[in-house]
């Protein structure tokens, strides 16, 4: 199997960072992932010497938005600069010519009804120009989120795809194995789960978990680390079938370790 592997990297020389992992595929922010700015290109020479260099070296790049980012929520003072930041990171990885903006699912508030916040969704999803794909990222916690159980998600993609963009087809799944493994979904069955539901996954974040099954924390760890049995997470990474990207530590080269181990395992 020859799927694309790499991992989440630093914004300032993500092809220098890929080169040093062995990596096929980077994943990194624009900017401040904590911040309301909008997005920034910290590579030298900007978006299109990265993207240039990018094609050149066979690297594929993803952009992950900004965690402070919250579509879903009831909070206009939160949701409405959340759609005109995902917009602007939207162009932005267009510009560095990215394969797709991950976005995490978001919630609402503890009393308020889930169904606002998947409608809020559709309205978002509605009004957005998809220069590239938006790949909704499942989380780890949260009572009142919209995509960390498999029944929300179903929701969820019930509301984006009433949207009626014509680029709906440009909303994609990146399935992420600790926040599955955290929110208490069995990893053994959740691709075929997710495929039923949304019909394609289009990026696998392989992360090791710090934390037990069903916690509710997201902390990642390396694969050799963690209290997710790392033949489960190959076997997730066969059967999804789409790029990978761990975001596991990176100290003593763990990235590049857990890289080794996907390809050596995936043959």
């Amino acid at each position: 199997m020859s799927l694309k592997l790499g991992a989440h990297v630093d914004q300032e020389n993500p092809l220098a960072e890929a080169a040093d992992r062995g990596a096929d595929v980077v994943q990194f922010f624009l900017g401040d992932p904590q911040g309301w700015k909008a997005p920034v290109v910290a590579y030298p020479g900007g978006a299109a010497e990265l993207k240039a260099a990018a094609e050149q070296a066979g690297i594929d790049l993803f952009v992950h938005a900004p965690y402070v980012l919250n579509v879903a929520t009831l909070n206009n003072r939160i949701r409405i600069p959340s759609r005109k930041i995902l917009q602007q990171q939207l162009n932005a990885a267009a510009e560095i010519g990215a394969k797709g903006l991950i976005v995490h699912g978001g919630h609402v508030g503890k009393g308020d009804d889930p169904e606002a916040g998947f409608d809020n969704w559709r309205k978002c999803i509605e009004r957005a120009e998809l220069a590239v794909p938006l790949l909704i990222e499942n989380t780890a916690g949260g009572e009142n989120a919209m995509a960390r159980q498999l029944d929300r998600i179903a929701r969820l993609w019930e509301a984006v795809q009433a949207s009626g963009n014509e680029h709906v087809d440009r909303v994609g799944f990146c399935l992420d194995t600790c926040h599955f493994h955290a929110g208490g979904e069995e990893l053994a069955s959740v691709v075929e789960k997710v495929k039923a539901i949304t019909g394609r996954i289009d990026l696998v974040h392989a992360n090791g978990s710090r934390d037990a099954f069903g916690s509710g924390a997201d902390r990642h760890s390396n694969f050799d680390d963690g209290e997710i049995d790392p033949a489960d997470i190959v076997a997730v990474v066969r059967d999804a079938g789409a790029p990978v990207v761990v975001e596991t530590p990176n100290s003593e080269h763990g990235q590049k370790a857990d890289i080794d181990f996907l390809r050596a395992q995936l043959g």
